[in-house]
């Protein structure tokens, strides 16, 4: 076969359906192995965040509230008069934003029916571990209500 000769028929069609399938598996495989290998996010740089004052109206209504601390959002509780926890406030099971249940005084989530206790011990429900805690100081200055700091233990 010299240059000038046109490609056979069937190296043609096998040629072509050879690179079809190859781009098929590779439209299915990519994704899935994106999928798999979730995104690199930075750990927080920051070891504690200002939550808000102990007189803050989500206290009174809810006796919880959701903080940012760095990418991870933080439940912060009022367990009673001047005592405040902090907890991820990512369920262990399924990674769902958990609540408060301020009458059952239990921290609930709502995907699958976990929960946990006012020391973030898993008790019920699908969790496998319990909750990660953080660290809550109470910071006054002057007259004006003391500030909630919420750090790494």
């Amino acid at each position: 076969m010299d240059g000038s000769t046109p490609l056979p028929r069937r190296r043609f069609l096998n040629w072509f359906l050879g690179t079809s399938f190859g781009a098929l598996v590779a439209a299915v495989i990519y994704p899935i192995a994106r999928f798999a290998s979730p995104p690199r996010i930075p750990e927080a740089t920051t070891n504690s965040v200002e939550a808000g004052d102990v007189s803050d109206a989500a206290f009174a209504q809810k006796g919880f509230k959701i903080v940012r601390f760095g990418a991870e959002p933080v439940i912060l509780l009022k367990a009673s008069e001047g005592e405040y926890r902090a907890f991820s406030a990512t369920c262990t099971h399924l990674d769902c934003i958990v609540g408060y249940q301020k009458d059952r005084s239990r921290i609930f989530c709502n995907c699958h029916g976990g929960a946990y206790d006012l020391n973030g011990r898993n008790v019920s429900g699908p969790p496998p571990r319990p909750l990660t805690a953080y660290k809550v100081n109470l910071v006054a200055k002057g007259s004006e209500p003391a500030k909630i700091v919420v750090s790494k233990v």
